[in-house]
């Protein structure tokens, strides 16, 4: 199933790749849009408030563990692409101990600071139980975050984004299955809701990890290459903490965001909740776009086909960009019906700002677009301290604008929605103006700068 990325033709080797990592995300989604419907229907306004705002921190620390297993599996693809095969095993093994070693940590610290977390995101008094309920539940699947992305990641680097979706698909209908019966069946309120997905991404994280290890022989590690060696930590190092801070950033500027919106009350926080996971829905295949994206050009790059890589260019941007503006005419014009799958049409304030939220994001979804494409040709470069520039840009213009604006009494949590896209503009331009000022020029000599 490992499809080498460096032969064929070039947008419809990424698009076929693409497509399947974007049926994974979907469903990986599903885990916490099956909560949020569930518990929108059946638990009331506070509780949708406490999973929505859980959702941002979990994001949040998905996000380490994402960054770290995406900043090596670049490091994969460019082995994979040079057909070094021990080098590949080795750069595995060093990568497996250091990132499980980090999420043993993270794990430990959670716990111990759930009630500071919850001071940080201002939580409301109404709100605060309910959210601690379900954190406590919920950060058990943190190893099971980590198994996943760390082996989907892995099977991704070497063309196989098939088998990451079809463990995601057993677990997405296992969660939902489970959402109903321990929620509407059992009764188990917000920790019905989370212990359903912490069981389902065990299935997908323990499913994928007994996989790759069982079925693919290029995996097939021995005990030597378990010897860490100081060159392969400096290698995956420079990837995966560069790309986790990259995504740690982008996740914590959301998180402080949504410290924001808490502050403006639970009628707020429950149209975010709703309206954000729409929004991500919206955009996510552009996300799964990018990673397939830079999974080619890192296979390219490992195997020195710059023309490829230049042409993959041209055809991702022009895919992403029409892609982009089907979606956000999309949807401006089912902003309300989207909000009222997840909302009671009853909740009219609820549904009032979440539509405005829709409307104001759906209309630039070019920018985020761009972006990921961005992100991932930097970090297929080698160059993955670039997109940890690209998103401090970002999200510092998203912060700081977002708390600017929402204090001007005329303009209020609307100055919140706005200051997303302006981030996301600022931070395609510097991209693309450091693309043709410091890599083209350096391609004339078919390396990047």
């Amino acid at each position: 199933m490992n499809k080498d990325l460096t032969k064929g033709p070039v947008l419809t080797s990424m698009l076929r790749f693409a497509v399947p990592m974007f049926l994974g995300n979907l469903l990986q989604q599903c885990y916490n849009i099956a909560d949020t419907l569930i518990v929108g229907r059946y638990l009331g306004p506070n509780a949708l408030a406490a999973v929505g705002s859980a959702f941002t921190l979990m994001t949040f620390l998905t996000s380490i563990l994402l960054g770290l297993s995406m900043g090596s599996g670049a490091v994969f693809s460019i082995r994979f692409g040079e057909r070094d095969e021990e080098g590949l095993k080795e750069c595995i093994c060093t990568s497996f101990v250091l990132i499980l070693s980090l999420t043993v940590a993270l794990n430990i610290l959670v716990f111990l600071l759930i009630d500071p977390l919850l001071a940080l995101l201002q939580v409301p008094a109404g709100v605060w139980d309910l959210m601690r309920e379900y954190l406590t539940v919920i950060f058990c699947g943190i190893a099971a975050t980590f198994l996943y992305n760390f082996f989907a990641s892995l099977l991704r680097a070497l063309g196989n984004s098939v088998v990451p979706l079809a463990f995601l698909a057993i677990s997405a209908v296992l969660n939902i299955a489970l959402d109903l019966w321990f929620v509407t069946g059992l009764n188990l309120h917000v920790s019905g809701a989370a212990a359903a997905t912490v069981i389902a991404q065990y299935v997908s994280g323990a499913g994928i990890a007994l996989y790759a290890r069982l079925c693919v022989p290029q995996l097939h590690v021995r005990r030597r290459h378990f010897k860490i060696r100081a060159a392969r930590v400096k290698e995956i190092a420079g990837f995966s903490l560069l790309t986790c801070v990259q995504q740690s950033v982008m996740n914590l500027g959301i998180l402080m965001v949504q410290g924001l919106v808490n502050s403006f009350g639970a009628t707020i926080m429950a149209a975010f909740a709703v309206a954000v996971k729409i929004d991500a829905f919206a955009y996510m295949p552009v996300q799964d776009f990018g990673n397939a994206f830079s999974t080619f050009v890192a296979q390219n790059f490992g195997a020195k086909k710059m023309d490829r890589i230049r042409a993959g260019i041209r055809g991702a941007f022009a895919t992403s960009m029409l892609f982009c503006i089907v979606i956000s005419a999309g949807v401006w014009i089912a902003a309300r019906p989207l909000m009222q799958i997840f909302v009671n049409a009853g909740e009219t304030a609820i549904l009032t700002e979440g539509i405005r939220y829709l409307r104001i994001e759906g209309s630039f979804y070019c920018g985020i677009g761009c972006l990921f494409l961005l992100y991932g040709l930097y970090r297929a470069l080698a160059k993955p301290g670039m997109s940890v520039v690209l998103t401090v840009i970002s999200l510092g213009t998203r912060v700081a604008l977002a708390y600017a604006l929402s204090a001007v009494p005329a303009i209020g949590v609307a100055g919140i929605w706005w200051a997303i896209p302006i981030g996301w503009f600022l931070a395609d331009l510097t991209g693309i103006l450091y693309y043709f000022i410091k890599i083209v020029p350096a391609k004339k000599t078919g390396l990047p700068a």
